[in-house]
């Protein structure tokens, strides 16, 4: 078993690996706080436990860009003193950008941070992979902090305007994407061009490229299409499947639950419970007072739970958090819950009679490529 550490783990990119890596049966993840970097015994024993260590603990943004470039290359050097203090040669994959080619302090922070492990690795024996990453997107990234898209989405679900700087073409990556290299270059199966001894550098290339218009355009679609009418948009290419996945993440909590319309005539009554642009699966479920259906997750699928009879509490719960989201549906007006990735969901039956559920998925379960995961709200 393979024992993983990862500095930065409640950040963007280190709590999307660090969750990712806990549905891994052969890695044991080594717990990372913030304040080791302050506290010498703690990061000590930490690299000592370590087969791996992936550092993305860094400063991005700062008013004063010397204390972004300064704060960088402390990380780097307090971690590499905690490494030769303990006689410890973990494989360390380093989290680079592609402003290390850039005249600015950021980059300089990322090249001579990375020219820094190089000599650690070939004076200690240790193992040095840098990973050149481009811009990336996903769920739960900081607006205004993070990156473009998750200023977009958080702006644009809550019905504000961004402002679009400049209007160019932007190389991206979405996460899950990301994160799987990172996970290669853990396991040593990622392709990597030797850099020294004992070194080696991966240079991530943008898996798609998007002018910031038309990516705005189309987040003010999912707004208009998806939060004002209910309609899921086309889910085939898979930039737009990750956009849209990402923007679901931003949808405010008071969004849910959405009643339906609900036409009644003499002969009844008709809901139209969910209206798509793309493929997906419709099922039925029937579930008696007290018992409780779901508590599992999904990375990437789309899914709408419909109470169209009895009473029903629909509880949610981000991966790696314990605030718990609860709504409480009921048939006499019908409505529904769609559920974002990587949120624990369950419904159970609080009424006494029985509960009838509908359920649209945008794709089938296929065992060969698993996307649900078992975890209790």
């Amino acid at each position: 078993m393979k024992k993983i550490g990862i500095t930065g783990q409640a950040g963007f990119v280190g709590n999307h690996l660090y969750t990712t890596l806990l549905l891994d049966e052969t890695v044991e993840l080594i717990p990372f706080e913030r304040k080791f970097f302050d506290d010498k015994n703690s990061l000590e024993k930490f690299v000592v436990q370590c087969d791996c260590i992936v550092h993305l603990a860094a400063m991005n943004r700062h008013d004063d860009a010397n204390v972004i470039y300064n704060t960088n290359l402390k990380l780097v050097d307090v971690l590499i003193d905690a490494c030769k203090n303990k006689g410890a040669t973990p494989h360390i994959i380093f989290s680079s950008s592609s402003q290390e080619d850039r005249d600015n302090l950021y980059g300089k922070s990322k090249k001579e941070g990375k020219e820094k492990f190089m000599k650690w690795a070939a004076e200690s024996g240790g193992k040095f992979t840098s990973l050149t990453i481009p811009n990336v997107f996903g769920p739960f990234g900081k607006p205004n902090y993070n990156s473009v898209i998750a200023t977009f989405c958080h702006k644009v679900a809550r019905g504000e305007e961004p402002t679009i700087i400049q209007d160019g073409e932007v190389g991206l990556i979405y996460i899950n994407e990301l994160v799987r290299i990172f996970i290669d270059a853990a396991k040593n199966t990622v392709d990597a061009t030797k850099l020294g001894e004992k070194s080696f550098e991966v240079r991530i290339e943008p898996t798609c490229k998007n002018k910031v218009s038309s990516i705005l355009a189309l987040l003010n679609r999912y707004k208009e299409d998806y939060m004002g009418n209910g309609i899921f948009p086309n889910l085939e290419d898979a930039f737009e499947r990750a956009l849209f996945n990402t923007f679901r993440c931003y949808v405010p909590e008071d969004h849910y639950p959405v009643k339906f319309t609900k036409h009644t005539d003499p002969r009844g009554s008709f809901v139209e419970i969910a209206r798509t642009q793309t493929s997906g699966q419709f099922s039925f479920s029937t579930t008696v007072p007290g018992i409780t259906r779901g508590n599992h997750f999904h990375t990437r699928k789309a899914e709408r739970f419909a109470v169209i009879s009895g009473k029903a509490l629909i509880q949610l719960r981000k991966i790696g958090t314990d605030k718990v989201i609860d709504y409480y549906l009921d048939g006499e007006e019908p409505a529904y819950v769609d559920m974002p990735i990587w949120h624990t969901h369950n419904i159970k039956n609080i009424g006494n009679e029985e509960l009838i559920t509908l359920f649209w998925i945008n794709e089938p379960y296929d065992q060969d490529d698993p996307d649900t995961y078992f975890e209790d709200v």
